[in-house]
Protein backbone atom coordinates (compact mmCIF):
# COMPACT_ATOMS: atom_id res chain seq x y z
CA UNK A 1 0.00 0.00 0.00
CA UNK A 2 3.32 2.25 0.12
CA UNK A 3 3.61 2.10 -3.61
CA UNK A 4 0.28 3.68 -4.31
CA UNK A 5 -0.04 7.60 -5.07
CA UNK A 6 -2.38 9.65 -6.44
CA UNK A 7 -0.83 11.99 -9.41
CA UNK A 8 -3.57 14.66 -11.09
CA UNK A 9 -2.33 15.66 -14.45
CA UNK A 10 -3.48 18.83 -16.38
CA UNK A 11 -2.70 18.76 -20.57
CA UNK A 12 -2.82 21.51 -22.87
CA UNK A 13 -2.52 20.16 -26.54
CA UNK A 14 -1.23 17.16 -25.59
CA UNK A 15 1.68 18.25 -23.62
CA UNK A 16 1.86 17.66 -19.43
CA UNK A 17 1.82 21.76 -18.08
CA UNK A 18 1.48 20.80 -14.74
CA UNK A 19 0.99 17.37 -12.46
CA UNK A 20 0.18 17.27 -8.73
CA UNK A 21 1.98 13.64 -7.14
CA UNK A 22 0.87 12.71 -3.67
CA UNK A 23 4.87 11.11 -3.09
CA UNK A 24 5.92 15.08 -4.01
CA UNK A 25 3.25 16.98 -2.06
CA UNK A 26 2.84 19.69 -4.20
CA UNK A 27 2.13 20.73 -7.71
CA UNK A 28 5.36 20.43 -10.43
CA UNK A 29 5.35 22.69 -13.66
CA UNK A 30 6.55 20.98 -16.78
CA UNK A 31 6.41 24.28 -19.04
CA UNK A 32 6.81 27.63 -18.38
CA UNK A 33 3.27 28.39 -18.26
CA UNK A 34 3.30 25.14 -15.82
CA UNK A 35 5.76 26.49 -13.17
CA UNK A 36 3.48 29.50 -12.41
CA UNK A 37 0.61 27.71 -12.87
CA UNK A 38 2.29 25.00 -9.76
CA UNK A 39 3.39 27.99 -8.07
CA UNK A 40 -0.21 29.86 -7.58
CA UNK A 41 -1.37 26.32 -6.83
CA UNK A 42 1.18 25.77 -4.43
CA UNK A 43 0.30 28.88 -2.53
CA UNK A 44 -2.88 27.67 -1.58
CA UNK A 45 -2.71 25.38 1.60
CA UNK A 46 -6.23 24.00 1.51
CA UNK A 47 -6.01 22.93 -2.08
CA UNK A 48 -2.80 21.36 -1.76
CA UNK A 49 -4.49 19.30 1.97
CA UNK A 50 -7.77 18.24 -0.36
CA UNK A 51 -5.39 17.05 -3.14
CA UNK A 52 -3.13 15.03 -0.40
CA UNK A 53 -6.41 13.56 1.14
CA UNK A 54 -7.56 12.48 -2.08
CA UNK A 55 -5.08 9.30 -2.17
CA UNK A 56 -6.77 8.26 1.11
CA UNK A 57 -9.89 8.95 0.05
CA UNK A 58 -9.77 7.46 -3.31
CA UNK A 59 -6.88 5.46 -4.02
CA UNK A 60 -6.85 3.37 -0.29
CA UNK A 61 -10.33 2.91 -0.61
CA UNK A 62 -10.76 1.51 -3.99
CA UNK A 63 -7.83 -0.64 -3.92
CA UNK A 64 -10.12 -3.95 -2.50
CA UNK A 65 -12.25 -3.14 -5.67
CA UNK A 66 -9.11 -4.34 -8.18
Amino acid sequence: LKDIEFIRSYYYNKLEVTRFDSNVGRYVGYTEFGVKQADYFNSIPSLIASEAARRETYCLHNIGNW
